[in-house]
């Protein structure tokens, strides 16, 4: 009898654990949204933390529903207008005698003008490893991959489940950090 009693103690805790969260199931919803999506429209307050330098810019970011994303530099206004693609393995900036310079990151994984990029990518197919309320906002932690040297990604919702900010992180350090405005999917 004793033996039956665990048994069954032990099923209710195994059903118990596989009911989603809502915490998981709002991660879960904006997903399914985006992986809809024609279009996915942001303005994005970039930082790219190097360390030893700090640089920060404003792109104006659209994606469609292949995940190619398209930006424009808004700020600051001395690089303001270049323009650029990223899409899986490529990347491609246009400008008129204006460039852009940043150092790779990550290990040559990222560069800072990919991060809305990675944002996206990661919010529609990373791996959701925890998501919890963190004030009146829920923060999702992600992964980019299941490899060693995987991009983990910790982006805040609003009440309305939309994201507002997001970070980058390698080696358990924030490099790239992104203040989201203007989230509107299509």
């Amino acid at each position: 009898m004793r033996k039956l009693g665990t048994v069954l103690l032990f099923v209710c805790l195994l059903t118990g654990c596989s009911g989603k969260s809502k915490e998981i199931q709002r991660a879960m919803d904006l997903r399914a949204q985006l992986l809809r999506a024609q279009e996915v429209s942001f303005d994005a307050d970039i930082t790219a933390d190097y360390g030893d330098k700090r640089y920060v810019f404003s792109l104006n970011c659209v994606s469609d529903d292949l995940g190619n994303l398209g930006f424009t530099v808004t700020a600051p206004e001395t690089i303001a207008g270049i323009t650029g693609h990223v899409s899986k393995g490529e990347g491609k900036l246009t400008f008129d005698a204006v460039a852009l310079e940043f150092d790779t990151m990550a290990d040559d994984q990222v560069t800072p003008v990919t991060a809305p990029w990675i944002f996206l990518t990661t919010l529609r197919s990373g791996y959701l490893t925890a998501a919890g309320e963190e004030g009146d906002l829920l923060r999702l932690s992600i992964d980019d991959s299941y490899e060693e040297d995987a991009l983990h990604m910790d982006i805040w919702l609003n009440a309305e489940n939309v994201p507002v900010r997001g970070e980058i992180l390698y080696d358990d350090r924030r490099i790239l950090s992104l203040d989201v405005k203007n989230f509107a999917i299509s």
